[in-house]
């Protein structure tokens, strides 16, 4: 089964017995949508230059989500920087959409119960598995010293920006994980584009953490 780096990053998020998000909303929706744009960096479909993302290869990359984002880098009039796209892929809405897909495919259930009887909550418990089993399997490889390739070096990169590593991984390899994450481990054009995705995604969260530490305080 083939999944997305976003639907990886997913299936990490969320726990797998309650169905429930291992972090908050900021962080889980602002890795998706930098999941979803460093994919296509490692497709070769978008590339950094002078700071701002751009289209190299307007061919589609195969899943509806990814081309969709594509489609919109393409159409915009100028070019942005990648935290300007993280800030505007982000959504509740597109996170709901992965794990809706990821409940079709059988690989999440999808279940709704009633806070107070009154608001509807969804949860995401796992129903197979065997997919994040080869995701974990694939991060324990590198974290105990293999080599990365750049989907795997991707997603443990965005696992450390988004702060998901620490509920992901909670009591492992620190000093690895941040080595990947500061690492050349890829080619140079992909390497410069998920270096600025990563700290987009990581000024994302700080903003939000410091807006709500801001409100709490007034």
């Amino acid at each position: 089964m083939t999944l997305t780096i976003a639907e990886e990053l997913l299936l990490l998020g969320y726990h797998d017995e309650t169905g429930r998000p291992q972090a908050g909303s900021v962080e889980l929706d602002a890795a998706v949508a930098g999941a979803l744009l460093a994919e296509l960096a490692v497709a070769g479909r978008i590339d950094l230059r002078d700071d701002m993302v751009v289209v190299t290869d307007r061919s589609p990359a195969g899943d509806e989500e990814l081309d969709a984002v594509l489609a919109r880098v393409h159409g915009e009039p100028k070019p942005r920087k990648a935290q300007w796209w993280v800030e505007r892929l982000r959504s509740g809405e597109l996170r709901k959409r992965l794990l809706r897909r990821l409940a079709e495919r059988g690989v999440l259930s999808e279940e709704t119960t009633k806070l107070f009887g009154l608001i509807p909550l969804r949860r995401y418990p796992e129903r197979d598995p065997s997919a994040e089993q080869e995701i974990r399997r694939r991060i324990e490889n590198v974290l105990t010293g293999a080599d990365p390739d750049p989907r795997t070096a991707v997603l443990i990169s965005l696992l450390h920006a988004a702060r998901l590593d620490r509920k992901a991984f909670p009591k492992t390899h620190r000093r690895r994980i941040k080595e990947i994450a500061e690492g050349e481990w890829a080619g140079a054009a992909v390497y410069r584009a998920i270096v600025a995705v990563q700290a987009a995604v990581t000024a994302a969260v700080a903003a939000a953490i410091a807006a709500t530490s801001a409100a709490a305080g007034s």
